[in-house]
Parts: structure tokens; sequence; C-alpha cells
């Protein structure tokens, strides 16, 4: 016997729910990045021909197609690797230990991203499977 707190039958619509709060909470890194808002004093100044002027225009653009549901599974792949690529070039480097070296965010985001590259959108997306 399996004690489901949520029916199985729900699956598709928890899946769209974790899509769309990852987005939302995905799109704040791009817009603080590109248009200040919400402000964060590292990215003053912030040149848009740089690795984090990239990095924000794959968040913001990247962030809403997942919002939407658009193109899910390859956009998700190319954050998933935005993701790794963060973790492994600016905080493994620190220390061993994600929780040291504040990749925790980089490491969750990068698997809950590959998760919607192999699973695709969930419920709530404009292009459904």
């Amino acid at each position: 016997m399996t004690l489901r707190i949520i029916p199985q039958r729900f699956a598709p619509q928890a899946q769209g729910l974790l899509r769309i709060a990852a987005a939302l909470l995905f799109l704040q890194h791009g817009t603080a990045k590109l248009s200040g808002v919400p402000h964060v004093a590292m990215f003053d100044g912030l040149q848009l021909i740089s690795l984090l002027g990239a990095a924000g225009i794959i968040e913001l653009v990247g962030g809403v197609l997942i919002l939407l549901g658009l193109f899910t599974r390859p956009v998700a792949f190319v954050l998933s690797g935005q993701m790794a690529v963060a973790y492994f070039f600016f905080h493994a480097g620190q220390e061993f230990w994600p929780i040291l070296n504040k990749g925790e965010l980089a490491a969750l985001y990068c698997f809950v991203f590959l998760f919607f590259a192999a699973a695709g959108p969930g419920a709530f997306a404009l292009d459904r499977e």
C-alpha cells in the first residue's frame, strides 16, 4: 500500500507549479543583472557584453520561456548547463561543500532544470505535450 498525500493524477499540475515557481525565482537573477530590479549592488555597472551580462540575458529570456512553458525541454537543458557552469566556475573552486561555497542555488537550479529537460513542462504550459 502506497501512502499518497497528493493523488498521482495531480502530478502534472504539481510539475507545472514547480516550473512556474522555479521560473519566477530564476527570473529575478536576470532582471537584477539587466534592469537592477531587484537591486543587487554587485551588479551595479554591469556591462551587457560580459560573462554576467550574457548570463543575465540567458536568465531573462530562458526564465520567461520556462514560465510560459514554451520550448521547455531545450530551454531547460540550456539553463541546466548554465547553472552547472555557474557552479563549477564560480562556486566549486572556493570550497567543496555547496553550503560553504554559496553554490546551493546554482546546484539546485541545475537539477530542477535538468528534470524539466527530461520530463517536460507539466500542466499550465503554452506548448503542452
